[in-house]
């Protein structure tokens, strides 16, 4: 006697549709999740005002970066890491000589390589020495001797009479900086990380219909 089993439906191909809708369900979560957790990275940095500029160094990669997989994964990241750390730390920032950190007041003007201008560049630029002036109370400064151009920066002054000279402030000299935190960028993360199964079931679910 022959016996012969014969499963209908195929049990076999039934898993192999079901492990290739897995894969598709986690890859598209993963995709989504990342994608989200970029925008809101972004969302927060220009929500505090630290500019398009650095919102736009937040990016995210999928992997792998193409086909599916039930291993998928998302990385996002900031190509400007320190800045974007720093403000999502709030950090104690000291002088790396130990001495004074310099912060630029109006009559100093805006560096041309970007960012703070620093005491030496503004020295070159104005042909201007800085003077120290210490105070017992307050931060200490460093002043020059020149005149307020309409902008209310501190130039030479070319008067022979000396009118219109002032001694402007052009530094505050203080020890150390406390960093106010502005950004919270694990809040986002923990709400990508905590949204990722339900997009693999909405994705799942939607891969039948």
């Amino acid at each position: 006697m022959k016996l012969k089993l014969e499963i209908d439906p195929d049990i076999v191909a039934m898993m192999a549709a079901e492990v290739t809708a897995g894969e598709r369900a986690v890859t598209a979560a993963m995709r989504e999740a990342g994608i989200g957790l970029k925008s809101a990275w972004r969302l927060q940095i220009t929500g505090a005002g630290l500019g398009i500029r650095l919102a736009n160094s937040i990016r995210s990669q999928n992997f792998p970066r193409s086909g599916e997989s039930l291993d998928a994964a998302a990385l996002v990241w900031s190509k400007a890491p320190v800045i974007v750390g720093a403000h999502d730390t709030g950090p104690l920032i000291r002088s790396k000589n130990g001495f004074w950190l310099a912060i630029p007041l109006p009559a100093a003007g805006k560096s041309l390589r970007g960012g703070r201008i620093t005491p030496g560049e503004w020295e070159r630029r104005r042909g201007l020495r800085l003077r120290f002036v210490y105070r017992r109370t307050g931060p200490s400064l460093l002043v020059a001797e020149g005149r307020l151009n309409n902008k209310g920066q501190a130039v030479v002054s070319r008067s022979k009479t000396g009118r219109g000279k002032v001694t402007a402030p052009i530094f505050l000299l203080v020890p150390q900086v406390k960093l106010p935190k502005r950004l919270d960028l694990a809040r986002d993360a923990d709400r990508a990380f905590d949204s990722v199964p339900g997009l693999i079931v909405a994705n799942w679910v939607e891969g039948r219909l």
